[in-house]
């Protein structure tokens, strides 16, 4: 009878070991059940700040009268971005680069003969920045008018940015998140679960591209300056637990 009882009671215990380690097992399992979402935001949105650089030259074999000339060039160009509505604050004229410059001789066979000075060449800079978008984009299409005034001006083409990226930014992130949650509320119940608490989240990358462009995304973030009207996207990565 003694060897009954401790059969029986051997049996119960194993039985009561593996009805524990079971429902922890399930519990285990239940707890580490887990959604991964992504989601992703776009938003579309146009420049508020302008910058656009000029550049112009003189060249001479005198360097004080090519000074003199691109001194005038400034006055000239000054008075012409005024006449257009540029205030004076909007406008920075860079200092005079001086290149001292030489030309290499060569005889019939290629060989080097020395070199004889050719000039001086000299470069100054103007920039233009200013919220007033229309009217720099126009001036920078037009400002070829100043050859009629005999200077050679090389406009760039004009960068445009906002002012207000960081808004952009929060508006991208609450959007992402928003649409994560509700990709992972969407598997949840399709899959006869119930979303828990969030445990995880990550952001992408902020992308700005050219609006309706085919520019590709970087892995450190695109960041269009070229053209006015713009695309922010943004993504986050977010892990929910399963109930």
């Amino acid at each position: 009878m003694r060897i009954l009882y401790a059969a029986i009671v051997l049996g119960i215990c194993a039985i009561i070991a593996f009805w524990v380690a079971g429902n922890a097992f399930k519990y285990k399992s239940k707890s580490t059940e887990t959604i991964i979402v992504t989601g992703l935001a776009e938003k579309d949105f146009v420049s508020d700040l302008i910058i656009w650089n000029g550049s112009y030259s003189r060249k001479t074999f005198d360097l004080k009268s090519a000074y003199a000339a691109v001194k005038q060039d400034e006055n000239t160009i000054r008075k012409y971005l005024k006449g257009k509505g540029i205030a004076d604050n909007d406008m920075v004229f860079s200092s005079v680069v001086i290149n001292k410059e030489f030309e290499t001789k060569t005889d019939e066979n290629g060989r080097q003969l020395g070199q004889t000075f050719s000039g001086y060449n000299l470069t100054q800079t103007v920039k233009v920045e200013s919220t007033n978008v229309d009217k720099i984009d126009k001036i920078a299409r037009e400002v070829t008018e100043l050859i009629e005034s005999g200077i050679e001006f090389n406009s760039s083409a004009p960068l445009f940015y906002n002012t207000k990226l960081s808004d952009v930014k929060m508006d991208l992130l609450a959007r992402a998140s928003a649409d994560a949650k509700a990709r992972a509320e969407a598997i949840a119940k399709n899959s006869g679960s119930s979303l828990g608490k969030l445990r995880k989240a990550s952001m992408g990358v902020f992308q700005i591209t050219g609006k309706n462009s085919n520019e590709d995304y970087s892995y450190g973030g695109a960041f269009n300056t070229s053209s006015r009207n713009k695309t922010g996207s943004i993504t986050i990565k977010m892990e929910f637990a399963a109930e």
